[in-house]
Protein backbone atom coordinates (compact mmCIF):
# COMPACT_ATOMS: atom_id res chain seq x y z
CA UNK A 1 0.00 0.00 0.00
CA UNK A 2 1.11 3.65 -0.57
CA UNK A 3 0.42 7.12 1.07
CA UNK A 4 1.08 8.83 -2.28
CA UNK A 5 -1.85 10.11 -2.29
CA UNK A 6 -4.04 11.83 1.35
CA UNK A 7 -7.55 10.01 1.47
CA UNK A 8 -10.24 12.50 0.82
CA UNK A 9 -12.48 13.30 3.97
CA UNK A 10 -14.56 9.99 4.75
CA UNK A 11 -12.82 7.48 2.50
CA UNK A 12 -10.31 4.82 3.04
CA UNK A 13 -7.58 2.12 1.63
CA UNK A 14 -7.38 -1.23 2.39
CA UNK A 15 -6.04 -4.35 0.53
CA UNK A 16 -8.47 -7.50 0.20
CA UNK A 17 -6.54 -10.36 -1.32
CA UNK A 18 -3.28 -8.17 -2.17
CA UNK A 19 -6.11 -5.95 -4.17
CA UNK A 20 -6.13 -2.23 -3.07
CA UNK A 21 -9.55 -0.75 -2.97
CA UNK A 22 -11.01 2.32 -1.38
CA UNK A 23 -14.01 2.95 0.44
CA UNK A 24 -16.05 4.93 2.97
CA UNK A 25 -16.17 5.08 6.51
CA UNK A 26 -18.76 2.87 7.99
CA UNK A 27 -18.37 0.23 5.40
CA UNK A 28 -17.67 -3.72 6.18
CA UNK A 29 -15.59 -5.60 4.70
CA UNK A 30 -18.19 -7.38 2.89
CA UNK A 31 -19.36 -4.18 1.30
CA UNK A 32 -16.04 -3.26 -0.35
CA UNK A 33 -15.50 -7.20 -1.33
CA UNK A 34 -19.47 -7.27 -2.72
CA UNK A 35 -18.17 -3.87 -4.47
CA UNK A 36 -15.14 -5.67 -6.08
CA UNK A 37 -16.93 -9.05 -7.28
CA UNK A 38 -14.71 -10.77 -4.37
CA UNK A 39 -16.95 -13.64 -2.81
CA UNK A 40 -17.56 -14.20 0.85
CA UNK A 41 -20.00 -16.71 1.52
CA UNK A 42 -22.68 -16.01 4.02
CA UNK A 43 -25.78 -17.20 5.51
CA UNK A 44 -27.23 -15.13 8.39
CA UNK A 45 -26.58 -11.91 5.83
CA UNK A 46 -29.14 -9.81 3.99
CA UNK A 47 -28.13 -6.49 2.67
CA UNK A 48 -31.46 -5.17 4.83
CA UNK A 49 -30.41 -6.11 7.96
CA UNK A 50 -28.29 -4.90 10.26
CA UNK A 51 -25.27 -7.70 10.53
CA UNK A 52 -25.64 -10.13 13.24
CA UNK A 53 -22.51 -12.01 12.68
CA UNK A 54 -24.61 -14.92 13.86
CA UNK A 55 -23.78 -17.60 11.18
CA UNK A 56 -19.98 -16.95 11.19
CA UNK A 57 -19.98 -18.17 7.88
CA UNK A 58 -18.17 -14.89 6.77
CA UNK A 59 -15.11 -15.37 8.64
CA UNK A 60 -12.10 -13.74 7.41
CA UNK A 61 -8.63 -13.17 8.69
CA UNK A 62 -7.38 -9.26 9.04
CA UNK A 63 -3.23 -8.39 9.90
CA UNK A 64 -2.77 -7.96 13.15
CA UNK A 65 -5.82 -9.56 14.58
CA UNK A 66 -5.70 -12.96 16.09
CA UNK A 67 -8.82 -14.32 15.19
CA UNK A 68 -10.45 -14.50 12.29
CA UNK A 69 -12.91 -11.93 12.09
CA UNK A 70 -16.50 -11.36 10.61
CA UNK A 71 -16.21 -9.86 7.29
CA UNK A 72 -20.21 -9.02 7.46
CA UNK A 73 -19.77 -6.60 10.71
CA UNK A 74 -16.20 -5.83 10.60
CA UNK A 75 -15.80 -2.08 9.77
CA UNK A 76 -13.10 -1.11 7.43
CA UNK A 77 -10.09 0.39 8.41
CA UNK A 78 -7.61 2.21 6.69
CA UNK A 79 -4.74 0.51 6.08
CA UNK A 80 -6.50 -3.03 6.68
CA UNK A 81 -5.01 -6.04 4.86
CA UNK A 82 -7.85 -8.59 4.42
CA UNK A 83 -7.79 -12.32 3.31
CA UNK A 84 -10.62 -14.27 2.64
CA UNK A 85 -9.16 -17.13 0.81
CA UNK A 86 -6.18 -19.62 2.37
CA UNK A 87 -5.15 -23.18 4.37
CA UNK A 88 -7.35 -21.79 7.62
CA UNK A 89 -9.85 -19.76 6.27
CA UNK A 90 -10.84 -22.87 4.53
CA UNK A 91 -10.43 -25.45 7.77
CA UNK A 92 -13.27 -23.09 9.25
CA UNK A 93 -15.23 -23.32 6.43
CA UNK A 94 -15.37 -26.64 5.93
CA UNK A 95 -15.71 -28.11 9.71
CA UNK A 96 -18.17 -24.92 9.92
CA UNK A 97 -20.43 -26.23 6.70
CA UNK A 98 -20.41 -29.83 7.92
CA UNK A 99 -21.73 -29.02 11.69
CA UNK A 100 -24.89 -27.55 10.29
CA UNK A 101 -25.23 -30.40 7.47
CA UNK A 102 -25.31 -32.52 10.23
CA UNK A 103 -28.68 -30.75 11.84
CA UNK A 104 -29.96 -29.97 8.29
CA UNK A 105 -32.57 -32.11 6.19
CA UNK A 106 -30.56 -32.16 2.67
CA UNK A 107 -33.52 -33.96 0.95
CA UNK A 108 -35.33 -31.91 -2.17
CA UNK A 109 -38.47 -31.20 -0.14
CA UNK A 110 -40.27 -29.57 -3.44
CA UNK A 111 -39.12 -28.84 -7.10
CA UNK A 112 -40.17 -24.99 -6.40
CA UNK A 113 -38.44 -24.81 -3.40
CA UNK A 114 -36.16 -21.85 -2.94
CA UNK A 115 -32.41 -22.13 -3.94
CA UNK A 116 -30.50 -23.40 -0.33
CA UNK A 117 -27.72 -21.71 0.06
CA UNK A 118 -26.65 -24.13 2.36
CA UNK A 119 -26.36 -27.11 0.44
CA UNK A 120 -24.57 -25.43 -2.21
CA UNK A 121 -22.22 -24.08 0.00
CA UNK A 122 -22.02 -27.86 1.04
CA UNK A 123 -21.36 -28.89 -2.05
CA UNK A 124 -18.42 -25.95 -2.66
CA UNK A 125 -16.55 -26.98 0.20
CA UNK A 126 -14.91 -30.43 1.37
CA UNK A 127 -17.80 -31.25 4.13
CA UNK A 128 -16.96 -34.38 6.29
CA UNK A 129 -19.74 -36.77 6.93
CA UNK A 130 -21.06 -35.73 10.81
CA UNK A 131 -23.61 -37.92 11.97
CA UNK A 132 -27.04 -36.40 12.22
CA UNK A 133 -28.09 -34.14 15.60
CA UNK A 134 -31.48 -34.40 17.12
CA UNK A 135 -32.61 -31.33 17.62
CA UNK A 136 -36.41 -31.88 19.50
CA UNK A 137 -37.52 -28.39 18.00
CA UNK A 138 -41.22 -27.90 18.38
CA UNK A 139 -43.39 -27.48 15.53
CA UNK A 140 -46.91 -25.70 15.12
CA UNK A 141 -49.65 -26.71 12.45
CA UNK A 142 -50.27 -23.37 11.21
CA UNK A 143 -53.49 -22.96 9.58
CA UNK A 144 -52.86 -19.57 8.04
CA UNK A 145 -52.88 -20.64 3.85
CA UNK A 146 -49.97 -18.96 2.75
CA UNK A 147 -46.32 -19.84 5.26
CA UNK A 148 -44.63 -23.03 5.81
CA UNK A 149 -42.22 -23.43 8.14
CA UNK A 150 -40.18 -26.45 8.57
CA UNK A 151 -37.72 -27.26 11.20
CA UNK A 152 -35.79 -29.51 8.96
CA UNK A 153 -34.60 -27.14 7.16
CA UNK A 154 -34.17 -24.25 10.02
CA UNK A 155 -30.15 -23.21 10.84
CA UNK A 156 -31.71 -20.55 12.83
CA UNK A 157 -30.21 -17.81 11.55
CA UNK A 158 -32.71 -15.77 12.59
CA UNK A 159 -32.58 -13.62 9.35
CA UNK A 160 -36.32 -14.08 9.19
CA UNK A 161 -36.93 -12.67 12.41
CA UNK A 162 -34.50 -10.10 11.97
CA UNK A 163 -36.58 -8.98 8.71
CA UNK A 164 -40.29 -9.01 10.47
CA UNK A 165 -38.36 -6.58 12.77
CA UNK A 166 -36.51 -4.55 11.10
CA UNK A 167 -37.72 -4.29 7.78
CA UNK A 168 -41.74 -4.89 8.20
CA UNK A 169 -41.63 -3.43 12.38
CA UNK A 170 -44.20 -5.92 13.11
CA UNK A 171 -41.92 -8.33 15.14
CA UNK A 172 -44.42 -11.11 14.78
CA UNK A 173 -41.62 -14.07 15.24
CA UNK A 174 -38.83 -14.62 17.28
CA UNK A 175 -36.45 -17.26 18.71
CA UNK A 176 -38.40 -18.93 21.21
CA UNK A 177 -36.62 -22.02 23.76
CA UNK A 178 -33.46 -22.74 24.55
CA UNK A 179 -30.69 -24.90 23.56
CA UNK A 180 -31.03 -27.99 21.43
CA UNK A 181 -34.56 -26.91 21.63
CA UNK A 182 -34.67 -23.00 20.23
CA UNK A 183 -36.73 -22.49 17.11
CA UNK A 184 -38.72 -19.97 15.28
CA UNK A 185 -41.75 -19.06 16.31
CA UNK A 186 -44.63 -16.69 17.51
CA UNK A 187 -45.30 -15.27 21.25
CA UNK A 188 -46.93 -17.39 23.57
CA UNK A 189 -46.58 -20.05 20.20
CA UNK A 190 -50.16 -18.47 18.85
CA UNK A 191 -50.72 -18.75 15.02
CA UNK A 192 -49.81 -16.56 12.51
CA UNK A 193 -53.20 -15.39 11.60
CA UNK A 194 -53.82 -14.65 15.17
CA UNK A 195 -50.27 -12.89 16.00
CA UNK A 196 -49.40 -8.98 14.29
CA UNK A 197 -48.48 -10.90 10.92
CA UNK A 198 -48.84 -9.13 8.29
CA UNK A 199 -48.21 -12.54 5.83
CA UNK A 200 -46.11 -10.83 3.65
CA UNK A 201 -43.85 -13.60 3.36
CA UNK A 202 -40.81 -11.45 3.55
CA UNK A 203 -39.27 -14.35 6.02
CA UNK A 204 -39.34 -16.86 2.99
CA UNK A 205 -37.64 -14.19 0.90
CA UNK A 206 -34.95 -14.10 3.25
CA UNK A 207 -34.31 -17.06 4.37
CA UNK A 208 -31.57 -19.11 3.16
CA UNK A 209 -32.74 -22.70 3.43
CA UNK A 210 -35.57 -22.57 2.27
CA UNK A 211 -37.13 -23.53 6.19
CA UNK A 212 -39.61 -21.11 5.08
CA UNK A 213 -41.67 -21.82 2.33
CA UNK A 214 -44.62 -20.54 0.18
CA UNK A 215 -47.64 -23.35 1.13
CA UNK A 216 -49.19 -23.06 -2.55
CA UNK A 217 -46.04 -24.45 -4.44
CA UNK A 218 -46.07 -27.18 -1.99
CA UNK A 219 -49.78 -28.29 -2.46
CA UNK A 220 -48.88 -27.81 -6.34
CA UNK A 221 -48.11 -31.10 -8.19
CA UNK A 222 -44.82 -30.50 -10.33
CA UNK A 223 -42.68 -32.93 -11.76
CA UNK A 224 -39.27 -32.76 -10.85
CA UNK A 225 -37.78 -32.59 -14.42
CA UNK A 226 -40.70 -29.65 -15.10
CA UNK A 227 -39.12 -26.62 -17.05
CA UNK A 228 -40.11 -23.53 -15.15
CA UNK A 229 -39.78 -20.21 -16.73
CA UNK A 230 -38.77 -17.00 -14.89
CA UNK A 231 -40.71 -13.70 -16.15
CA UNK A 232 -39.63 -10.39 -14.43
CA UNK A 233 -43.44 -7.90 -14.48
CA UNK A 234 -44.82 -5.39 -12.01
CA UNK A 235 -47.25 -5.95 -9.76
CA UNK A 236 -50.66 -4.27 -10.45
CA UNK A 237 -52.69 -4.73 -7.28
CA UNK A 238 -51.55 -0.75 -6.45
CA UNK A 239 -49.38 2.43 -7.43
CA UNK A 240 -46.18 1.35 -6.24
CA UNK A 241 -44.73 -0.35 -9.11
CA UNK A 242 -43.23 -3.61 -6.84
CA UNK A 243 -41.17 -5.54 -9.58
CA UNK A 244 -41.85 -9.29 -9.19
CA UNK A 245 -41.00 -12.74 -10.28
CA UNK A 246 -43.51 -15.08 -11.71
CA UNK A 247 -42.43 -18.65 -12.17
CA UNK A 248 -44.22 -20.13 -14.87
CA UNK A 249 -44.16 -24.22 -15.43
CA UNK A 250 -46.72 -25.59 -18.56
CA UNK A 251 -48.46 -22.14 -18.74
CA UNK A 252 -49.85 -21.43 -15.05
CA UNK A 253 -48.00 -19.52 -12.53
CA UNK A 254 -46.94 -21.26 -9.68
CA UNK A 255 -45.59 -18.98 -7.58
CA UNK A 256 -44.44 -15.37 -7.16
CA UNK A 257 -41.05 -14.25 -5.78
CA UNK A 258 -39.53 -10.70 -5.45
CA UNK A 259 -36.11 -9.92 -7.32
CA UNK A 260 -32.47 -9.53 -5.39
CA UNK A 261 -32.34 -6.59 -3.30
CA UNK A 262 -31.26 -3.87 -4.58
CA UNK A 263 -31.84 -4.62 -8.23
CA UNK A 264 -35.67 -3.05 -7.92
CA UNK A 265 -37.39 -0.01 -5.95
CA UNK A 266 -39.09 -2.44 -3.70
CA UNK A 267 -35.73 -3.55 -2.78
CA UNK A 268 -37.09 -7.34 -2.67
CA UNK A 269 -40.09 -6.72 -0.50
CA UNK A 270 -43.71 -7.76 -1.85
CA UNK A 271 -46.86 -7.38 0.58
CA UNK A 272 -49.07 -10.51 0.68
CA UNK A 273 -51.27 -9.69 -2.25
CA UNK A 274 -48.31 -9.12 -4.44
CA UNK A 275 -46.57 -12.33 -3.31
CA UNK A 276 -49.98 -14.47 -2.64
CA UNK A 277 -53.01 -13.41 -4.90
CA UNK A 278 -51.86 -14.83 -8.22
CA UNK A 279 -54.85 -17.36 -8.09
CA UNK A 280 -57.06 -15.12 -10.49
CA UNK A 281 -54.87 -15.21 -13.75
CA UNK A 282 -56.03 -18.69 -14.25
CA UNK A 283 -59.21 -18.49 -11.89
CA UNK A 284 -62.42 -20.18 -13.86
CA UNK A 285 -64.82 -17.26 -13.77
CA UNK A 286 -61.98 -14.82 -14.42
CA UNK A 287 -63.39 -12.44 -17.45
CA UNK A 288 -61.86 -12.58 -20.37
CA UNK A 289 -64.02 -10.80 -22.48
CA UNK A 290 -66.45 -7.62 -22.65
CA UNK A 291 -69.94 -8.62 -21.89
CA UNK A 292 -73.23 -6.20 -22.79
CA UNK A 293 -76.69 -7.32 -20.58
CA UNK A 294 -79.47 -7.31 -23.27
CA UNK A 295 -83.16 -7.19 -22.85
CA UNK A 296 -83.23 -10.36 -21.34
CA UNK A 297 -81.64 -9.25 -18.85
CA UNK A 298 -78.62 -11.62 -19.15
CA UNK A 299 -75.28 -11.03 -19.87
CA UNK A 300 -74.05 -11.58 -23.62
CA UNK A 301 -70.11 -11.74 -24.91
CA UNK A 302 -69.57 -8.83 -27.18
CA UNK A 303 -66.58 -7.12 -28.65
CA UNK A 304 -64.43 -4.16 -27.76
CA UNK A 305 -66.19 -1.64 -30.19
CA UNK A 306 -69.81 -2.34 -28.95
CA UNK A 307 -68.78 -2.49 -25.41
CA UNK A 308 -67.47 1.11 -25.69
CA UNK A 309 -70.18 1.67 -27.75
CA UNK A 310 -72.42 0.73 -24.71
CA UNK A 311 -70.52 2.62 -22.15
CA UNK A 312 -70.78 5.64 -24.32
CA UNK A 313 -74.39 5.74 -25.12
CA UNK A 314 -74.90 4.82 -21.37
CA UNK A 315 -72.96 7.49 -20.17
CA UNK A 316 -74.24 10.54 -22.92
CA UNK A 317 -78.01 8.97 -21.49
CA UNK A 318 -77.06 10.03 -17.93
CA UNK A 319 -75.54 13.39 -18.67
CA UNK A 320 -78.98 14.22 -20.98
CA UNK A 321 -80.67 13.55 -17.67
CA UNK A 322 -79.27 14.58 -15.24
CA UNK A 323 -76.75 17.06 -15.73
CA UNK A 324 -73.03 16.53 -15.91
CA UNK A 325 -71.96 16.08 -12.02
CA UNK A 326 -74.54 12.98 -11.62
CA UNK A 327 -71.21 11.42 -13.64
CA UNK A 328 -68.47 9.77 -11.48
CA UNK A 329 -65.21 8.18 -12.95
CA UNK A 330 -63.32 5.82 -10.92
CA UNK A 331 -60.25 4.63 -12.52
CA UNK A 332 -57.91 2.14 -10.53
CA UNK A 333 -54.26 1.75 -9.06
CA UNK A 334 -54.38 -1.64 -11.23
CA UNK A 335 -54.14 0.42 -14.30
CA UNK A 336 -50.75 2.61 -15.36
CA UNK A 337 -50.16 6.69 -14.92
CA UNK A 338 -50.93 6.95 -17.95
CA UNK A 339 -54.20 5.41 -18.40
CA UNK A 340 -55.29 7.24 -15.38
CA UNK A 341 -54.53 10.32 -17.09
CA UNK A 342 -56.64 9.41 -20.16
CA UNK A 343 -59.90 8.54 -17.82
CA UNK A 344 -59.42 11.92 -15.83
CA UNK A 345 -58.72 13.49 -19.48
CA UNK A 346 -62.26 12.28 -20.68
CA UNK A 347 -63.86 13.11 -17.53
CA UNK A 348 -62.60 16.71 -17.46
CA UNK A 349 -62.31 17.29 -21.54
CA UNK A 350 -65.18 15.41 -22.86
CA UNK A 351 -67.79 15.69 -20.30
CA UNK A 352 -66.72 18.47 -18.33
CA UNK A 353 -66.81 17.16 -14.43
CA UNK A 354 -64.34 17.25 -12.12
CA UNK A 355 -65.71 14.05 -10.42
CA UNK A 356 -63.03 11.46 -11.17
CA UNK A 357 -60.80 9.59 -8.84
CA UNK A 358 -58.34 6.89 -8.51
CA UNK A 359 -56.98 4.75 -5.24
CA UNK A 360 -52.84 5.28 -6.27
CA UNK A 361 -53.64 9.21 -6.11
CA UNK A 362 -50.93 9.30 -9.33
Amino acid sequence: MTNKHKNLPGTLKLEINGRELSGFEGETVLDLAKRAEIEIPTLCHDDRLKPSAGCRMCLVEIKGQRRLQPACAWKAVDGDVVTTENSRIERHRNALTSLYMADHDSSDRHSLAPDNKLIKLANTFNTENIPSINSPREYRHETNPYIHFDTELCILCARCVRYCDEVEGVSAITLANRGAATTIATANSIGLLDSDCELCGGCIDTCPTGAMSEKKPLNTAVAKDAEIDTVRTTCNFCGVGCQLDLHVCEGEVRKVTSPDVGTTLNDGNLCVKGRFSYDFIHHDERLTHPLIRGDDGELHRATWPEAINAVSKGLKAVQERHGVNSLGFISSSRCTSEENYLLQKMARAAFGTNNCHQCAAT
